[in-house]
């Protein structure tokens, strides 16, 4: 990545996960290989991380990426297997695994700044939640995208709820029920990744949209990513009336009519966030 963004020497390192900041841009590094897989403590750890970058107001962009050729293997199996052991069987763990993990992936959605995956690897099962969660996903020719639970008798219905906001409903029920792995090609054609890139140039690539994305008013960007998410639960016409009242805040602000005089003065915009 430094070859693409000046990130700051100064990298923040936790156990599971690194934390690189730079100017406008923070970079989320899966750092458990050779699985990345979200046990409880990576899933807390990666969630307190963007909750993080959610007050950091000088963070524009955020890319998640990982270490390794498995960027994320889903659910820690052995974590959940243990606990079968407990008096309920495991209910209490599961349920606060599967909650934690819900709260993660809405952590993502939620979060102030565009969150771009950069998926190198293999990602699998609620790993591939996690790329569809991210607001734009690139992925190198070698990456590889799964959900298969009906392999092993756990039908992937976590991940179903981001794959399906993603891709074609028959295309989402195609990995769901065959829990066959798709290329990077195929992701594509499907809608869960933007671009499909060959691996020595994907950090480059991620950095131009990183780069291109952290250019513009703060204010704007996440005005208009929490609009995108709240109107397509909407039904038309109630998208419609929130949309327009979301345009009219918008122009009222000082970053849309610095933007609006720099295109007519033909100028670069200065922007504020306000």
């Amino acid at each position: 990545m430094a070859d693409i963004v000046e990130l700051s020497p100064e990298a923040k390192s936790d156990a599971l996960i690194t934390v690189e900041e730079g100017p406008g841009i923070t970079r989320i590094v899966l750092a458990n290989p050779p699985a990345n897989a979200l046990s409880i403590e990576v899933m807390e750890t990666l969630k307190a991380a963007f909750e993080r970058c959610a007050e950091n107001t000088d963070c524009r962009v955020v890319i998640l990426a990982a270490k390794g050729e498995t960027w994320c293997a889903g659910h820690d199996l052995k974590e959940l297997t243990a606990h079968r052991a407990d008096e309920d069987r495991g209910r209490a763990f599961y349920e606060k695994t599967m909650r934690l993990c819900s709260d993660l992936m809405q952590t993502i959605v939620r979060l102030p700044q565009p969150v771009i995956a950069e998926v190198g690897g293999f990602a699998t099962a609620a790993g591939c939640q996690l790329v569809a969660s991210c607001d734009l996903a690139i992925a190198s020719e070698e990456a590889q995208f799964q959900t298969p639970g009906v392999h092993i008798g756990l039908f992937c219905s976590t991940p179903m709820v981001a794959l399906s906001r993603n891709v074609a409903p028959k295309h989402a029920m195609e990995m769901l029920l065959t829990g066959e792995r798709i290329d990077a090609r195929t992701a594509r054609e499907f809608g869960l990744v933007n671009r499909v890139v060959p691996p020595e140039y994907l950090g480059t690539i991620i950095g131009k949209y990183a780069t291109t994305i952290a250019s513009k008013s703060p204010l704007t960007v996440r005005t208009g990513k929490e609009a995108f998410y709240r109107q397509m639960e909407m039904p038309l016409s109630e998208a419609y009336d929130y949309a327009a009242r979301t345009m009219v805040d918008n122009m009222l602000a000082r970053d849309a009519e610095e933007g609006i005089g720099a295109f007519l003065e033909k100028r670069k915009p200065e922007w504020t966030g306000q």
